[in-house]
């Protein structure tokens, strides 16, 4: 009987690069390749995250664990003016629309050109792990970007099944991880601020 429990990688390749937002969407991710004799290395690119502070502790909180991990870490730095540029004109959109495929595309890309450059036949990334993601336009950028560089294959697992999830959750207590309270953009610290103080605005019209 098949172990439901094992991951099918494209092509079974060993080999794979990972593309991290953040360490408590990956942690558990990064821990079930490890368990699974799988050579994966960890790609930071996140051009989104604002502001700067912000970008290095949630980059550090990463480092953190592959260090302990013993995962080989590709640090592609910061590029916020591009992405700034990139996203020019959807300032106003919300959470989930076309901003968000723009961001999930240009990061993708980035990670399949690397992927390309470097010998890794496979990449994935740990978007889509989270629920306040549309697991669907990952998918669809992170294919579009593996499209622009034969050789490549974009993993589409769905990492919040066969208790990814839980194990995210654990994984994130155990290590202690900094656990942000927005998606990472300057747009979405907006709307998290909005959030906040229209919920503090009803415990005062209530109190």
């Amino acid at each position: 009987m098949k172990d439901s429990s094992l991951l099918e990688n494209p092509g079974g390749e060993k080999k794979i690069l990972l593309h991290c937002c953040c360490a408590p969407c990956s942690g558990s991710i990064i821990r079930s390749m490890i368990d699974q004799g799988l050579d994966v290395t960890v790609f930071f690119y996140n051009p989104n995250i604002y502001p700067r502070a912000e970008y290095e502790h949630r980059k550090s909180e990463v480092v953190r664990y592959v260090q302990k991990a013993r995962v080989p870490f590709v640090d592609a730095d910061y590029d916020d003016d591009r992405w700034l540029e990139m996203t020019r004109g959807h300032e106003e959109e919300s959470e989930r629309g076309p901003r968000c495929s723009l961001c999930f595309e240009m990061r993708l890309r980035r990670t399949a050109a690397y992927a390309a450059k470097e010998g890794f036949r496979v990449f994935t990334t740990s978007l889509g792990i989270s629920r306040w993601k549309d697991l669907e336009q990952v998918t669809r950028a992170g294919k579009r970007a593996a499209g622009l560089f034969p050789g490549t294959v974009y993993w589409e697992h769905n990492w919040r099944l066969q208790g990814g999830t839980e194990q995210m959750e654990r994984i994130a207590r155990e290590e202690n991880f900094y656990r942000q309270r927005y998606c990472g953009c300057l747009y979405s610290l907006r709307e998290s601020i909005k959030r906040s103080l229209s919920k503090l605005s009803d415990v005062q019209r209530t109190s």
